[in-house]
């Protein structure tokens, strides 16, 4: 399968076990939660150290009283900014592998049915501005974008278009599975400026915009909303 370069997808056999374990029907809720978790904390590991760099920083004092040097990381300036709502069920992976706190911003989009395409209802950037040269503050140096399912691919291009806007220097996505045409969509958006990571490749989406297999609606089966 051809993906773009900047579309990255895991070979960890942990992993891809992990998967087929979440595709499922027979998982409960309860685990879903947890593979989601585990599944972006793999992914998130390997996304990361790509994308972050180890530096050294001021000396530091152990319980002992010998003296080191601190490590901190390049960029600084980091943001996670999960796509409501499936994508909160992996915001503490993130949160886990980071050594400090950062910046949790939201985006809300869906995907208008007869279309398909993406319409955004939900933005709490700091500072939402149409061109970042206006912003009273500097955008995150690096969004790392949260999204269990790329699908046709235009919730995570409008998401990085919107970021791009903001004046975010970096995006990296992570995702657990994603559609072939959907995610060089989503790679083509800002192809010198994004990296996707995911999980795994499905080949086919259905009419209705399904990944096939894929893994079902995640956002249903984290929130026990099936049916609705």
């Amino acid at each position: 399968m051809s993906l773009p370069t900047n579309v990255h997808v895991s070979t960890h056999p942990c992993l891809r076990a992990k998967l087929s374990r979440l595709r499922s029907k027979e998982t409960h809720a309860r685990e879903v939660k947890s593979l989601i978790h585990e599944i972006s904390l793999i992914v998130s590991c390997e996304a990361l150290a790509e994308a972050l760099t180890a530096v050294d920083g001021p000396k530091g004092e152990t319980p002992i009283g010998f003296e080191y040097t601190t490590t901190t990381l390049q960029p600084h300036a980091i943001s996670i900014v999960p796509i409501l709502r499936s994508g909160l069920g992996m915001v503490e992976a993130i949160q886990t592998l980071l050594p400090e706190p950062v910046a949790v911003h939201h985006l809300g989009l869906y995907r208008e049915p007869t279309t398909l395409e993406p319409v955004e209802y939900y933005n709490n950037l700091p500072h939402h501005l149409t061109h970042p040269s206006s912003s009273t503050e500097p955008a995150s140096r690096l969004a790392i974008v949260v999204d269990p399912v790329i699908a046709t691919g235009g919730t995570c291009a409008a998401a990085i278009q919107t970021l791009r806007e903001w004046g975010v220097g970096r995006i990296v996505v992570l995702s657990v599975v994603a559609a072939a045409d959907g995610v060089r969509r989503a790679a083509d958006e800002w192809p010198e400026g994004v990296d996707i990571w995911v999980a795994g490749v499905d080949a086919e989406l259905t009419q209705s915009g399904m990944l096939k297999p894929g893994v079902g609606d995640v956002g249903d089966r984290l929130f026990l909303t099936i049916g609705k």
